[in-house]
């Protein structure tokens, strides 16, 4: 079966919900269960539960893949269209993983960023997501910067270490 990749609707949103919980309570080690318990408590609140409002406030896109009916992952992107935008929320669902699928969801985030003219993609991921930090590496990211997240917010839990990475787009 293929992919599809397509903007978020509202009907998705139980769908998104549950795989964001789904793979925020793997990633959340038996140290860190209570602050991904709280993190899953703020970013539910203030992304999650209003994806539509979220991205549009932020000039951004939330995208969906499904493989037939069934969500296999997601992707968003804040600021798009300006000189840098930064990719959020990439997901695979656990069934779908070494598949290719994040590679063709980075690659459809890229293209979306050089159609809207934006020159780099930023992220950041943690430690706690080795995959990730080794697709994006291979993937032609440069790491900018880490740190230990002091401040828990939508976007970080607090106390894990987080890599922030950017890759300069080409051309059309």
């Amino acid at each position: 079966m293929t992919f599809t990749i397509r903007r978020y609707r509202e009907s998705d949103h139980a769908a998104v919900r549950e795989l964001f919980i789904s793979i925020n309570r793997q990633l959340a080690t038996p140290a860190l269960r209570e602050a991904f318990a709280s993190y899953l408590v703020v970013s539910l609140r203030d992304e999650i539960d209003r994806l539509g409002e979220y991205y549009a406030e932020r000039k951004g896109v939330f995208f969906v893949v499904h493989e037939g009916e069934r969500l296999a992952g997601v992707f968003g992107i804040e600021r798009l269209g300006a000189e840098a935008a930064e990719l959020r929320r990439m997901y695979v669902d656990t069934p779908y993983r070494r598949r290719g699928l994040a590679r063709m969801m980075l690659a459809r985030a890229e293209q979306a960023c050089r159609d809207a003219g934006t020159r780099v993609l930023t992220l950041s991921t943690s430690e706690l997501q080795q995959a990730a930090l080794a697709l994006y590496r291979a993937s032609g990211f440069r790491l900018v910067s880490e740190e230990t997240g002091a401040a828990q917010s939508n976007k970080t839990v607090g106390a894990i270490r987080r890599y922030h990475f950017e890759k300069h787009l080409a051309g059309r």
